[in-house]
């Protein structure tokens, strides 16, 4: 029974490899090694150098996996604080939500053809660009393997959050909208997490994007795998 209560103590650890992390990024404001991405190389280190199991951190950490819906509703408050222009600019929004997402599940299925990967594969990288609960659900559905997809939704997501910010200044986007719908809707929760310590209202319309693409994603993929091997 203490064994089981002390398996917790890794949420702890957790959170509080986090807390240093965002110290850190305080002080550092570097957009490449953020308090995330700090947090995972922090946490890996700890678990090699302490030789602790990952299953058994896992375990422990499923306090903190509980609280994930509470994050992601707690996503709604900027939503709220912009309404008002969302409202003004929503079939802007829309559109560039939806093409986003049918672009990137196009890009994702054609380039696993041409590179000769088997269906379900194929069906596993339409869903890189999406959130990992719907991302998830959505390669399971069509035959993929949801553990796969998991890694790519993650890796797509540590690209955004590192690279994506500083790419989309380099080409001179100004407008804190595009920035905002250009990361959520290829970088989901990860790239919405980085921009909500850059801009509140980058971090919005980021979250936007996030929610209307998963949405998206989810309704046309099936169709998108169809397609993609009905062309090729």
């Amino acid at each position: 029974m203490t064994s089981e209560i002390w398996i917790y103590g890794y949420s702890l650890l957790t959170i509080g490899v986090f807390v240093f992390a965002l110290q850190i990024g305080k002080y550092w404001r570097s957009l490449v090694f953020n308090a995330f991405v700090l947090s995972v190389i922090a946490l890996v280190v700890i678990l090699l150098c302490a030789d602790l199991p990952y299953e058994q951190y896992i375990r422990g950490n499923a306090p903190l996996n509980h609280l994930l819906p509470l994050g992601i509703v707690a996503l709604a408050l900027p939503l709220y604080e912009q309404l008002a222009q969302i409202r003004k600019q929503w079939r802007e929004i829309l559109f560039i939500t939806t093409t986003a997402s049918l672009f990137s599940m196009l890009t994702g299925g054609i380039l696993a053809v041409i590179l000769g990967a088997t269906p379900d594969i194929a069906a596993t990288l339409l869903s890189k660009s999406v959130t990992m609960p719907i991302a998830m659900a959505m390669t399971e559905n069509m035959g993929g393997v949801p553990a796969i997809a998991a890694i790519g939704v993650m890796l797509a997501g540590l690209q955004g959050s590192i690279f994506g910010y500083v790419i989309l200044k380099k080409c001179h986007i100004r407008y804190r909208e595009s920035i905002g719908l250009s990361i959520g809707a290829v970088s989901h929760v990860l790239g919405t997490a980085a921009m909500m310590q850059q801009d509140t209202k980058i971090g919005t319309y980021s979250s936007l994007a996030l929610v209307l693409c998963g949405i998206v994603s989810s309704l046309f993929a099936p169709m998108v795998f169809k397609l993609v091997y009905f062309l090729f």
